[in-house]
């Protein structure tokens, strides 16, 4: 699972780097070449929220998310493995709602051909599948976390006894 959120924090670094290009060639096509845009603005969006949903496994993996770390180093040992397997369960519900949610939004814009209102007229279900995919993976990085710390493979938090 390490391999998998690590591949997909290089994919989202990957389509915020694309995005600035894209958003640097949308300008000199605008004021350089004094040309309408017609995709680039819907993919600039389109790949930043992919990022997001995306890069979510490495950011939880790399514990990269802002968080607020003063009651675990207050507790004791098994307070804070308690507070870690509550918080895992409780993210971990939250997100297989929201996997199953975006999962049925995906399906929605395929069964029903949903494109883009703009006059590029994208196939909506290619950008919407970021989010079930993304979250399907962050489920599974929560459940890796969750084996981790049942198992003692890693401390709670991070935080060595």
């Amino acid at each position: 699972m390490r391999r998998v959120s690590q591949l997909c924090g290089i994919v989202a670094a990957a389509l915020i780097g694309l995005g600035v290009l894209v958003v640097c060639e949308m300008v000199f096509v605008r004021y350089a070449l004094n040309q309408n845009t017609i995709w680039q603005t819907d993919f600039v969006t389109w790949s930043l929220v992919a990022a997001t949903f995306v890069g979510s496994p490495y950011v939880l993996l790399t514990r990269g998310h802002v968080n607020v770390d003063v009651l675990p180093h207050y507790l004791g040992p098994r307070g804070r493995w308690w507070l870690a397997l509550a918080s895992i369960v409780m993210s971990l519900a939250f997100c297989l709602v929201l996997a199953a949610l975006t999962a049925r939004f995906w399906l929605e814009a395929w069964d029903s051909r949903w494109v883009s209102d703009t006059m590029w007229r994208a196939r909506l279900w290619i950008p919407y599948s970021s989010m079930p995919i993304g979250l399907a993976i962050l489920c599974l990085q929560y459940f890796a976390d969750l084996y981790c710390l049942v198992s003692g493979r890693e401390p709670p938090f991070g935080i060595e006894p």
